[in-house]
């Protein structure tokens, strides 16, 4: 049987409030990501995670043509803005700019973590798979994913990537007509938050890349990983604390920089008493629903 991969002088290197333990034992084994290996008697016929579990099946068969349809156009519309957006900032790009340039990528990633962990919490936390518009095509990859984690590792390119770049669409447009209307003075003058602007949107547009990395135990080219051990990316022994059931921390998932600060501000906790005190809305509800969908 294939082991467990991650060993507890492993989870004790990364800092959080469960326990090494409870982190080995209430998250899924990632070693043999598509097997469900370590399981119970119980669990070969009532799964608590992987593609066997009967909610992870359902909702994987809830991804439509419709929504292959947006992704893709989405995808597209992203690496145009993109390209574009690139040229006219490289048309005005001057040496004067470069130091601002570093710590306008230092800003994006850490903007980019904080947005991922607030976009992360809300669609883990609130709303079900019964919403109009939403709940299928945005809420169904997230109550999949805690169910069977490693499901990310088999979505392709398009899929993982396309609703990542839907979110950057509307900043890219405006900038855009802002690089195309603007003075070269205005645009030099602003240079600095168009630059942070775009980073922010790049590193936006490769979170979820990035958090498909992170579930990614095999086969993951050097670089990437040189990425993770350096912890500029998301590690993946760090992002496997979110995987611990009932999946209430460590929300961040660019970097995974601010998983700790937060944690300790107690910071989601407190989010989600405000949201439950507000609208009486139960945290976790739906995504409890369909993790004890087993049989």
């Amino acid at each position: 049987m294939l082991q467990n991969t991650m060993n507890v002088s492993e989870a004790e290197s990364f800092p959080s409030d469960k326990s090494p333990k409870e982190i080995l034992t209430n998250s899924m084994p990632e070693g043999d990501p598509n097997s469900n290996t370590d399981i119970t008697k119980e669990e070969e016929s009532k799964p608590r995670w992987g593609p066997n579990h009967k909610g992870a099946k359902e909702l994987a068969n809830l991804y439509s043509s419709g929504k292959r349809l947006q992704e893709i156009i989405c995808f597209s519309l992203g690496i145009m803005l993109m390209a574009v957006n690139f040229v006219l900032m490289v048309k005005y790009l001057s040496w004067e700019a470069v130091p601002s340039m570093v710590l306008c990528a230092l800003l994006g990633m850490l903007s980019a973590d904080f947005s991922s962990g607030i976009v992360h919490w809300a669609a883990d936390t609130w709303g079900s798979i019964d919403m109009p518009i939403l709940g299928k095509n945005f809420l169904r990859p997230f109550r999949e994913h805690h169910i069977d984690p490693t499901s990310i590792t088999r979505h392709d390119f398009i899929e993982t990537n396309g609703d990542n770049m839907a979110l950057i669409l509307l900043p890219l447009l405006r900038m855009l007509y802002q690089l195309s209307t603007l003075t070269e003075a205005q645009i030099q003058d602003s240079y600095a938050w168009f630059s942070y602007v775009y980073l922010l949107a790049v590193f936006v547009a490769l979170t979820n890349q990035i958090h498909k990395w992170s579930h990614t135990y095999f086969g993951l080219p050097w670089y990437v990983t040189l990425l993770q051990d350096s912890r500029v990316i998301l590690p993946r022994r760090h992002h496997r604390i979110h995987h611990v059931a009932p999946h209430d921390t460590y929300y961040c998932i660019t970097t995974g920089w601010l998983d700790w600060p937060l944690e300790r501000l107690g910071f989601w906790g407190r989010l989600e008493a405000t949201v439950s005190w507000l609208t009486g809305a139960v945290p976790r509800d739906d995504d409890m629903r369909w993790a004890q969908k087993r049989s």
